[in-house]
């Protein structure tokens, strides 16, 4: 027991060094960045095709013996030789974005620096792949990276779109603006609808005798609230503007996909990428790993990657905040004895 009590105590006082160290540097590094503009972020860009001849030639080494590997550098090398002496053609290139979505779009702010980089040199002999992963969120959050999407569009510039994993609702909305769109077998696609929903304790607040008022200057200003009484009026009004979005939703997607019979989608419903190639909301069934390997064949296939700098006092927070979870992760795992993949 003495040794648990010293232990205990050990514990405590090196976590509270540690939280002590961790103010002191947040502290420092906000005194730092105080005044200071945030620092710019960096165009990250990576060429695809020497990705993919680096996992060929990796394999290769594991499978061939010494002899044969000899053998096979010294074709390759004199293939090389040759083309050197022809004058190499221009090979078409293929900028590749990635965007993860979560509810805000957060993935946007790099997106517009991307896409606005990528313009400044794309011809409509190019070509840019969106690499889609959403499964939606705020309607003007979408709508901005929609736009930004439109840009390429815009510049003549072809935009085809994958989706291996989900692009539903805002994240279909951002597909759409896509000539081609190209989606695995067992993708989720579709959610062509508008939802809105927030609870309502009014009631719970009369029981307790809490009364709750709420002024509004202008009669629709507030439809709906959380804690005031809602009325027929204020849901019928709140119904209409969610109409009038999906209204706006389905002339978008229209607009870029006039082949669809957009009623018959736009009914919130999601369909897998099979299903969903039947009710043309895809072109072809696909994985972005096939596609881009075979681009990578005859084209110069670059990744594009805007990454933001963090400051000082980011990058510690985001460290700490890091290190917390992972204690409770563990914590809690061990204390239910379940597993988290």
């Amino acid at each position: 027991m003495d040794f648990l009590a010293e232990y205990a105590s050990f514990l405590a006082k090196t976590v509270t060094l540690v939280v002590a160290i961790l103010v002191v540097l947040i502290s420092f590094a906000a005194l730092r960045s105080k005044g200071r503009r945030k620092s710019a972020g960096q165009l990250q860009v990576s060429k695809l095709n020497d990705f993919y001849k680096g996992l060929r030639e990796r394999l290769e080494s594991s499978l061939l013996d010494k002899d044969q590997l000899k053998a096979l550098r010294k074709s390759e090398s004199k293939t090389e030789k040759k083309k050197g002496k022809k004058k190499p053609e221009p090979k078409p290139r293929v900028f590749v974005l990635d965007f993860d979505g979560d509810i805000k779009a957060s993935a946007t702010e790099s997106l517009r620096h991307e896409i606005t980089a990528l313009l400044s040199l794309a011809t409509p002999k190019d070509e840019v792949v969106l690499r889609l992963e959403s499964g939606g969120g705020m309607v003007h959050s979408y709508g901005l990276a929609s736009s930004q999407l439109a840009r390429i569009r815009q510049a003549g510039v072809p935009l085809t779109v994958c989706i291996d994993k989900v692009a539903a609702s805002g994240g279909y909305m951002m597909a759409c603006i896509g000539e081609k769109i190209i989606s695995a077998p067992f993708a989720i696609l579709g959610s062509i609808g508008v939802v809105a929903q927030l609870p309502n304790v009014n009631r719970l607040l009369k029981k307790h005798d809490i009364d709750f008022e709420v002024l509004t200057a202008g009669e629709y200003k507030r439809t709906l609230t959380v804690f005031g009484e809602n009325t027929e009026k204020g849901r019928e009004k709140f119904q209409e503007d969610l109409d009038i979005t999906h209204q706006l939703f389905k002339n978008f997607v229209s607009r870029y996909r006039p082949q669809l019979a957009i009623d018959d989608v736009a009914t919130g419903e999601v369909w897998l990428g099979v299903a969903a190639l039947d009710k043309q909301l895809v072109d072809e069934l696909q994985t972005s790993d096939e596609y881009l390997a075979t681009k990578a064949k005859t084209a110069d296939v670059f990744h594009l990657h805007y990454a933001e700098r963090k400051s000082l006092q980011e990058r510690v927070g985001l460290a700490a905040s890091g290190s917390v979870d992972r204690v409770l992760l563990t914590w809690w795992s061990r204390l239910t004895q379940q597993r988290f993949w």
